[in-house]
């Protein structure tokens, strides 16, 4: 059974942290780079940072030295920690393979939004 879910979004002010979590099914996961995706209404979903099945990490300039990427290959998890967060930050959070097919399945993600 194909599955992704995200979870550890919220509501918080500018600067502040939240954790996000996301847990795939096996045949998503194993073995497999995972990213973390996140989109704005109206605007294309963006990929903000990957993580090998090794470990190795990469991250787009806008987020780069305020969020970590990491897995837990033994509980199939992948986790998104965000700190210093921003206005622009706010966007629905996704999970997903790092190289993503056209029509491939997408979890429901979860909302984070960042007042200012």
């Amino acid at each position: 059974q194909v599955q992704l879910v995200e979870s550890g979004g919220g509501s918080v002010q500018a600067g502040g942290s939240l954790r996000l979590s996301c847990v795939a099914s096996g045949s998503i996961f194993r073995l497999n780079t995972m990213g973390w995706y996140r989109q704005v209404p109206g605007k294309q979903r963006e990929r903000v940072a990957t993580i090998t099945d090794g470990g190795r990490t990469n991250y787009a300039d806008s987020v780069k030295g305020r969020f970590t990427i990491s897995r837990d290959n033994a509980k199939n998890t992948v986790y998104f920690q965000m700190n210093s967060l921003k206005p622009e930050d706010t966007a629905a959070y996704y999970c997903n393979k790092a190289l993503v097919r056209a029509g491939a399945y997408w979890g429901q993600g979860t909302q984070v939004t960042v007042s200012s």
